[in-house]
């Protein structure tokens, strides 16, 4: 994308998937960004968080958003951080839930706002080629692929490894309290494959306000984009 048509881009985001620990963690970087101006929390239960800036739809079917199309629209951009772990799932119901529901929200967003730039956290290790062996890989693969086709000013795939959370939020998974100690160090060991929350949620920003130079975005990129950088450092 030209330089010219991020510059000076405010912000209206709609965040999905926001009582989970990357939602939420989003949302939280969404409220403190001056760039943010508007944020739409589209989820099936409240958030329970409050600030001016700050709208939220409660809806219960994602597959069938009809009866609130007219909320979604006048915005131009969408952190899509709903997401459910493959474990104990069938490729049917997991397909159902990551490709089809995804694909459903999407579509609709890309049909009431072109506009919009898009960014789809999946995880590092997915599969682009949609052929190999880990199910969850394949499922988010082919889901990346066609989101990347949807009619939409940009689509960026964010592939992050391990997450460190943000301190004070609430939905972090229980069993951060026993290794968030080991992050200083792990960072050291594997650079190219830790973040923190806060990280991913500006670099999500910087790309629908400043996009960046290649739509599949590893964690070494997520961290150049957090620190303001547009392109990949080669």
């Amino acid at each position: 994308m030209a330089e010219y048509e991020y510059a000076g881009r405010k912000i209206r985001v709609i965040i999905t998937g926001v009582t989970g620990m990357v939602g939420e963690g989003v949302l939280e970087e969404c409220l403190r960004h001056p760039e943010v101006e508007r944020v739409l929390v589209l989820g099936r239960k409240p958030c329970g968080r409050q600030h001016p800036k700050l709208q939220e739809v409660i809806h219960s079917d994602f597959h069938d958003l009809s009866l609130i199309e007219s909320d979604l629209t006048g915005y131009n951009a969408c952190f899509f951080c709903l997401g459910v772990s493959s474990v104990g799932m069938t490729e049917a119901d997991y397909t159902s839930v990551t490709y089809g529901l995804t694909l459903h929200v999407a579509s609709t967003l890309a049909r009431l706002n072109p506009e919009m730039v898009l960014t789809y956290v999946t995880g590092a290790g997915t599969d682009s080629t949609e052929q190999g062996r880990s199910m969850w890989a394949r499922v988010k693969g082919k889901t990346e692929n066609e989101l990347m086709q949807l009619p939409l000013k940009a689509a960026y795939m964010f592939r992050p490894g391990y997450l460190h959370p943000t301190k004070g939020l609430r939905n972090a998974h229980k069993y951060y309290r026993y290794i968030s100690w080991l992050y200083p160090m792990a960072k050291l060991l594997f650079p190219k494959h830790m973040l923190t929350l806060r990280q991913l949620g500006v670099a999500m920003i910087h790309a629908a306000t400043m996009g960046y130079d290649r739509p599949i975005l590893e964690a070494r990129d997520i961290e150049r984009l957090a620190s303001g950088h547009r392109t990949r450092k080669q």
